[in-house]
């Protein structure tokens, strides 16, 4: 009705403008111009005749231009309807490749759109569709790309309202932070969808986390070994979940956490669904076979660019005993200081010393690893969140998954052993669109691992040359000015010396490297076997960009200098100097040489055939020439093939030689028949090998041994022996591992320790073991109530005491009093009829004292008790 009036009017309008420019066009104007008619004089009756027979004829006339411009007036109605109704189409329609498009619910949609998503990353438009048909998805994607919205949107849309029938999606990570993470956005993607979450973690109270699991919570975000703890000892079976996530699933695998994954996969029922996500994963899934996939779908996305294209990288070569100078030259005159920095060490005990060392030289430093306490490890990532501390000092325990918003820089002070360790490392910058650099010392024993890194990545190793002025490019390799190291080695060497401390961790340090080189993985043999090519070839490198455009004098002839001192290697031995001929060490060199003489030359001349071999590798002008001569040869034989005589200035003939023998001639290979030729490895094995978890299938299937030998009868048992503290004496191990393990209903073996009672106790001091019965009651009736209308507040049970990341998820009024409602270690205590009545006695006694003090303050100061006071008053 809206519209048709808005015509009416419309037309009427219109109409009034015709009218009042000369002639009638409605009857409502034929109506009037008749009362006209009646209302005028006779005088002038035959005038009056005379204009309206004018006045009808005009009216004819406009009528019908009149029905003309109707006709087109209606068809610019429908024009303009039509175009109105495809604007409205338009703004109602969703916006294709959004979140609008992919069919959530609006709480969901709306905490999405509340949280600053917009538009999907490639990663999350590919997954979320096939997470939301009931797939398992094993999903690969680069650092910062969003993987954690990837599995939670999914998560929320499946679950949509809270239930009390128990846990039904579940997500594993490897590290308490990477946890702790993971809560946060899921608190704020899920925060009106009214659905309850728990966090289980080791190092927290656990009857926490018991009262947590018995209030029904439909999201668990755990570590494996406490979630495992805490399942034993509550005896819990995990039938209800539905969605299980393996957040940085290759590290889950291959960190020991394998009895521990296998016991909690088998709690789990089969119709779950599985989702693997992680920066690094392998192409082959045979290594995750025990996280029971069904039919997955692997997603792997951005595999060629492993690295953002926002990250700037940049390599130093230094020595082991430089890289703190260079570490401190680095963060107080090359970044800037309102950038944050984090710096990735080898050893716990290498953090405590460069924390240590930095604070000294005046910097403001935190640090984490892994077996630092719990609230030290939260305050400490808190001053470093908030911006209140600009660097800081981690393992690995921070390489995988951590997001810190405005990170600028990272540096590798130890370089990582695995390749895809570096990718995580790196990865904690450049996130999101901003931009980042990773700068990497490398020691002498750490250039196997940067081959392997660059054969990892598939990019050339690019050397900084001794002449050349090359630009401040990001990949270069190259040495730091010596006059820069030595400012600043003096400043920490004089720190060292002062702080006794700092002196003592010094052989620590050194002692844990040698530990840690031993256990770290080794490197290919073809780099190692690069490596060694370098050295022989004594390969020079110049001086990083980076400092190109500071004045250093380590430039032409003292560059060549310093480097020849560097790599001088005296032909004399110890023995030889300044030995005379009645020492016995002379003689033993004398024999030495003449017998090993013959092997020296031999070796020196095939080191020249390399160098000369490499030098004509690389001289490839003489290769061009002789292939244009080939190819002149070439095209003299097609002259000859064509004409029948051929005058030239030539006198005598070239004889044409077989292409192949002209090529083994010049030492050119053949090439290869692309087509026809298969490759003895895979183009991506450099790639596959790097991606591979630490315990893979490959590395199981070679050491498995197949013995036909009976082992019963010639079973030897190694018995070791250990100190035992409480009987403060050696005790031989039986080597019966048994006695220390449980056996579990899956059938495997899980250390005793799982199993201690607490739950029991735990029961009996807060009386849940009355309430069970009536949980099945109030959670039908909570089920009713829960399900009335979707959405909610989403909120954390069992952390109550944890406000420093629940911040205004409980009411702070109710925790503060339940804090002081119940005394310490019997909180929730239900007291009998005798000890009430003792406590009613207690405090009337007391009552009673603090009456008689106050009468006898009163006599001393001569006024009367309070009693008599109000009897004297009543009278």
């Amino acid at each position: 009705m809206g519209k048709r009036k808005w015509k009416a009017k419309k037309m009427e309008k219109k109409l009034r403008k015709i009218h009042s420019g000369g002639g009638s066009d409605n009857s409502n104007s034929q109506d009037k111009t008749v009362k006209t008619k009646k209302r005028a004089k006779p005088k002038n009756i035959r005038k009056n005749n005379v204009n309206v027979d004018r006045n009808v004829n005009e009216e004819e006339n406009v009528d019908k231009n009149v029905y003309n411009e109707e006709q087109d007036q209606s068809e610019d109605s429908e024009g303009e309807m039509a175009s109105a109704k495809k604007l409205a189409a338009i703004k109602n329609k969703k916006k294709s490749g959004g979140f609008q498009s992919m069919g959530l619910s609006h709480h969901v949609l709306k905490g999405v759109l509340r949280r600053g998503y917009k538009v999907p990353t490639p990663i999350q438009r590919k997954t979320i569709p096939v997470i939301l048909e009931g797939k398992d998805v094993v999903a690969m994607a680069r650092t910062g790309s969003g993987k954690t919205a990837a599995f939670l949107v999914p998560m929320f849309e499946r679950l949509k309202t809270h239930s009390t029938s128990g846990i039904r999606a579940m997500i594993l990570s490897p590290t308490r932070e990477l946890a702790l993470q993971t809560l946060k956005f899921a608190k704020e993607i899920g925060k009106f969808t009214g659905l309850k979450a728990a966090v289980i973690l080791g190092g927290d109270r656990m009857d926490d986390q018991f009262a947590a699991l018995h209030d029904h919570p439909d999201i668990l975000i755990a570590t494996p070994g406490r979630l495992l703890h805490v399942l034993v000892e509550m005896g819990m079976k995990l039938k209800a979940v539905e969605y299980i996530v393996f957040d940085e699933a290759d590290r889950l695998f291959e960190m020991g956490f394998q009895d521990q994954l296998q016991e909690i996969i088998h709690r789990l029922p089969d119709s779950r669904q599985t989702l693997l996500f992680s920066a690094t994963l392998p192409k082959s899934l045979v290594e995750f076979a025990r996280a029971g996939l069904t039919d997955p779908t692997l997603i792997r996305l951005d595999v060629d660019t492993k690295l953002s294209e926002n990250l700037q990288l940049s390599f130093f070569s230094c020595r082991d005993s430089d890289k703190c100078a260079l570490l401190l030259y680095l963060l107080k005159h090359i970044i800037k200081p309102n950038e944050q920095t984090v710096v990735f060490a080898a050893t716990k005990h290498h953090v405590e010393f460069l924390h240590l060392l930095l604070t000294l030289c005046g910097l403001s430093v935190t640090y984490i690893y892994s077996s630092l306490d719990p609230a030290a490890r939260k305050i400490n990532a808190a001053k470093f969140s908030l911006g209140k501390c600009k660097v800081l000092i981690v393992t690995d325990l921070a390489a995988r998954g951590i997001d810190v918003p405005l990170l600028d820089n990272v540096i590798n002070f130890h370089f990582p052993a695995k390749p895809k360790l570096f990718v995580h490392r790196v990865g904690r910058v450049a996130r999101a669109g901003r931009s980042g650099i990773a700068y990497s010392l490398i020691a002498a024993d750490e250039m196997a691992h940067f081959i392997d890194l660059h054969v990892f990545l598939g990019r050339p190793v690019k050397l900084v040359p001794l002449t050349q002025n090359t630009p401040d490019e990001d990949g270069w390799f190259g040495e730091v000015p010596q006059s820069l190291l030595d400012d600043q080695d003096t400043e920490v060497c004089h720190v060292v010396k002062e702080s006794v401390e700092l002196s003592g961790l010094v052989k620590v340090c050194s002692n844990a490297y040698k530990k840690y080189s031993k256990s770290r993985p080794n490197s290919a043999n073809e780099s190692v076997k690069r490596v060694k090519e370098l050295v022989e070839n004594a390969v020079k490198v110049g001086i990083h960009p980076m400092f190109s455009k500071l004045d250093v004098d380590e430039k032409g002839a003292r560059l060549d200098m310093l480097n020849a001192l560097k790599n001088y290697r005296p032909k004399t031995t110890i023995f030889e100097i300044n030995s005379t001929t009645k020492k016995a060490g002379l003689a033993v060199m004398k024999a030495k040489r003449e017998l090993h003489e013959q092997i020296i030359i031999n070796n020196e001349a095939k080191r020249k055939e390399k160098e000369e071999s490499l030098q004509a590798s690389l001289g490839l002008s003489n290769v061009g020439a002789s292939k244009r001569k080939i190819s002149d040869e070439a095209d003299q034989k097609e002259i000859e093939s064509v004409f029948d005589h051929v005058v030239s200035s030539c006198s005598k003939q070239t004889k044409v030689e077989p292409p192949a023998k002209k090529k083994m001639k010049l030492g050119v290979e053949e090439v290869k028949d692309k087509e026809n030729y298969i490759q003895y490895r895979p183009s991506d094995y450099a790639t596959e090998k790097g991606l591979n978890v630490g315990n893979s299938f490959e590395k199981q299937a070679t050491s498995a041994v197949l013995d036909f030998t009976n082992e019963d009868e010639n079973k030897t048992v190694k018995k070791k022996r250990y100190w035992d503290r409480k009987k403060k004496k050696f005790v031989t191990d039986s080597g019966d591992q048994q006695k220390k393990r449980i056996k579990t209903e899956s059938g495997n073996w899980i250390s005793a320790s799982y199993k201690s009672n607490a739950y029991n106790e735990w029961k009996r001091a807060t009386k849940f073991a009355d309430l069970d019965d009536d949980d099945d009651n109030d959670g039908e009736s909570e089920k009713k109530s829960s399900f009335k209308g979707q959405g909610g507040k989403f909120s954390v049970v069992g952390m109550k005491r944890r406000h420093w990341h629940t911040k205004g998820s409980e009411d702070q009024a109710s925790s503060r009093q339940n804090k002081m409602k119940y005394k310490k270690g019997k909180m929730g205590e239900l007291k009998s009829a005798d000890q009430i009545l003792k406590n009613r006695r207690r405090k009337a006694k007391i009552q009673n004292f603090q009456k008689y003090r106050e009468n006898v303050r009163a006599k001393k100061q001569g006024k009367p008790p309070k009693g008599k006071q109000s009897k004297g008053k009543g009278r």
